[in-house]
């Protein structure tokens, strides 16, 4: 496709004047538009990289910058659409493309001539007088352009490209195929009886799956909101069993066999050949591993420090998972009538204990939180503690279904924008995330250009002509991801290498969101976003002390099944050899034999399906959630103390302010830990999170 295919006037992904232009992108205009903007990037490199350029910030980072910001910003819309409305053409366009953005990255961090300007910016007088926002930026270059190869021999950088370009593309695949596998099974049940135990909702939106499939019945996928409600109340055991052999073996070489697949969906050699490309990649950089590679940006100082901290959460949390694990398969023999719990069984056995333990069902709570109630409550925790105010605003969108919406000043000027796409559809990847659609910097023309996030869920959509209703879990992932969006949109940080997420460690960027999620177990401010759907009558003060109680309900088998993840993940990138005998599956079980109580199902291929370290960039970093719950449970223990002390409640706007003010408003201008210490007075101490996940040693259970 040439660059002639579209004018460039008429591209929308060469506009830049405002928001993106959704309504009008095309997957023909991907093609075109990245031949303007990796010409005017390549371009820039080449003049700042020239042996005649001084090495001086003016003439170096800030023409690179302001030439590869529109380059970044429009392949960051492509993907974001690749993710969130996937087409053939769109999907074809953005793979076709893949190589040839992964090739300009690399080139310009393997550039020498442009590393040598930047290592002498940072030797020169010019140096001292840079901000600190600045030097942090140099810092953290110089450190990216050790990693990706610009120290390397000159013949060998051909290969450290071609390592970055296959990577990419194998990461695009195994997320591809992890989307074909869910996409392609459905559970087509014909009766009613079949339902048994399902809430009303969920069988709704099911026959309204088979409505639109032209059949008669109910239509269940492995898309979570589908999947999970089966797992969790259907009576029908059968279904369950079938629908969790699907899930389990997506992606993998039994997928065929449960129905979600086909042969060349198949991961187990694309996780494999990912492992052997990183392996190779550290060793070009001198490192013993790629989890050290990994963690050269992040907090941790090393892999044994990571595995040190998580056998010492799983020691911890071990009596805890035993007790539950004990509980549960009573309970399981004595009121459900199975002598041996299968792995379907155990969220079924796990509501039905719940509901026992604590009388009330997930779905009753349900009830109580539609989706406008939510988001007044949650927009209210932001304006309480932050200052701001949150509205609708206009915007194109790529779906009808989201929407947009502004956050102000009292003032009424405009700090950010953010899109949010809250419900599960085809063609959209399973998950929730963050992901920044433009970030704050100063521009070269004078003002500021305000932050925009993505915000994105997949959350059961409306059904029936009621409105969509969240469970409580989805509720903390709604705050969660939100807890994202606030550090990048409320930075008060000009220089795009540092403002809002950018530069801040991979292993502190989940504080902000954890953190949020803490409000969720609030009273004064559930009764704020609580109104049943059909009553309109807030969450009852009983029904929030029982949640309360079963807060920590199985938190045991919680803990161990992260620690079963992280570890697998940090032992997979430190010594696994993907070319001996053992597979990742193999190495998978075992991690899980070792560290849960839970056996695993001899049939379940879970790596297979594990984007987060195979296609969403948290290879050796998946234990980011438990070293970052550390440091968000002690940040909102502040909170808590303000409100003892004050006989208050924790809505406490001082301890708010300055949150943002050390938190979220720095971005990545200084360490993470020096962000949390200006915050905290002191380092981060493990004794809350133990206490809000009930794992201390006089936690009634």
């Amino acid at each position: 496709m040439s660059s002639n295919t579209v004018p460039q006037q008429d591209n929308p992904l060469l506009d830049f004047s405002d928001l993106p232009r959704f309504g009008e992108i095309q997957p023909a205009h991907v093609t075109p538009a990245l031949d303007v903007l990796l010409a005017a990037a390549n371009a820039a490199v080449d003049r700042a990289s020239a042996p005649d350029t001084p090495a001086a910030w003016a003439d170096i980072v800030e023409p690179v910058e302001r030439a590869t910001e529109p380059l970044s910003r429009a392949w960051g819309v492509i993907g974001h659409l690749n993710a969130v409305a996937d087409t053939p053409e769109l999907r074809a366009a953005y793979g076709e493309n893949l190589p040839r953005v992964t090739e300009f990255w690399s080139s310009v961090g393997q550039n020498l001539a442009l590393y040598e300007k930047y290592k002498a910016i940072a030797a020169s007088p010019e140096f001292s007088t840079l901000t600190t926002e600045r030097k942090k930026i140099l810092e953290n270059a110089l450190r990216d352009f050790r990693l990706s190869g610009a120290e390397l021999p000159e013949d060998r950088k051909p290969r450290f490209a071609e390592l970055q370009e296959r990577q990419a593309a194998l990461s695009k695949a195994f997320s591809d195929h992890v989307l074909d596998a869910t996409n392609a099974y459905a559970y087509l049940a014909t009766t009613e009886g079949e339902l048994a135990g399902l809430p009303d909702d969920v069988a709704e939106a099911a026959r309204e799956a088979a409505q639109r499939d032209g059949k008669e019945g109910w239509k269940f996928t492995l898309h979570f909101p589908s999947y999970f409600p089966v797992m969790q109340y259907a009576e029908n055991r059968a279904m369950r069993e079938a629908m969790y052999r699907a899930y389990v073996t997506r992606a993998s070489e039994l997928g065929a066999l449960y129905g979600n697949g086909k042969a060349d969906w198949d991961n187990t050699a694309n996780l494999a050949d990912q492992l052997k490309l990183r392996r190779e990649e550290a060793q070009m950089l001198g490192y013993n591993n790629f989890a050290e590679v990994s963690l050269a940006p992040k907090m941790a100082e090393s892999p044994a420090q990571v595995v040190a901290f998580l056998e010492d959460l799983a020691k911890r949390a071990r009596p805890f998972a035993d007790q539950d694990w004990k509980e549960l398969r009573e309970f399981a023999a004595a009121e459900l009538g199975m002598a041996e719990m299968q792995p379907w069984d155990v969220a079924f056995a796990g509501e039905r204990l719940r509901q026992k333990r604590y009388s009330f069902s997930e779905n009753e709570v349900k009830q109580y939180f539609p989706e406008d109630s939510v988001l007044k409550g949650l927009f209210k925790v932001t304006e309480t503690l932050f200052g701001v105010s949150i509205r609708r605003d206009q915007a194109a969108t790529w779906h009808r279904d989201v929407r947009f919406f502004r956050v102000e000043n009292k003032d009424g000027s405009l700090v950010a924008q953010f899109y949010l796409d809250l419900y599960a559809r085809e063609g959209k990847r399973g998950g929730a995330w963050m992901d920044d659609a433009r970030s704050r910097h100063k521009r070269t023309e004078g003002g500021v250009q305000t932050p925009v996030a993505y915000l994105t869920c997949n959350f059961s959509a409306p059904v029936g002509g009621k409105p969509a209703c969240f469970t409580h879990d989805e509720v903390i992932t709604l705050f969660h991801e939100f807890g994202h969006g606030l550090h990048h949109m409320l930075t008060r940080v000009d220089e795009l290498g540092v403002s809002g997420i950018n530069g801040v460690e991979w292993d502190a960027v989940e504080l902000p969101s954890q953190f949020m999620e803490n409000f969720c177990w609030e009273w004064d401010v559930l009764t704020d976003m609580s109104s049943h759907v059909e009553m309109g009558a807030t969450l009852p003060r009983e029904l929030f002390d029982k949640m309360l109680a079963a807060k920590n309900f199985q938190s045991g088998l919680g803990t161990l099944r992260q620690i079963v993840f992280s570890m697998f993940d940090m032992i997979l990138h430190v010594d696994f050899d993907p070319a001996a005998q053992q597979s990742a599956n193999d190495l998978a079980r075992e991690i899980n034999e070792r560290f849960h109580v839970i056996p695993q199902a001899s049939f379940s291929r879970w790596p297979n399906t594990f984007s987060h370290i195979f296609a969403g960039g948290y290879a050796a970093g998946y234990y980011s959630y438990k070293w970052a719950e550390v440091l968000s449970a002690d940040a909102y223990a502040a909170f808590e103390e303000a409100a003892k002390a004050a006989s208050g409640s924790v809505l406490d706007a001082a301890t708010g302010t300055r949150y943002r003010r050390e938190i979220l408003e720095v971005g990545g201008s200084r360490p993470a830990m020096e962000s949390f210490k200006a915050f905290r007075g002191r380092e981060p101490q493990i004794d809350a999170l133990l206490r809000h996940s009930g794992m201390t040693a006089n936690a009634a259970h």
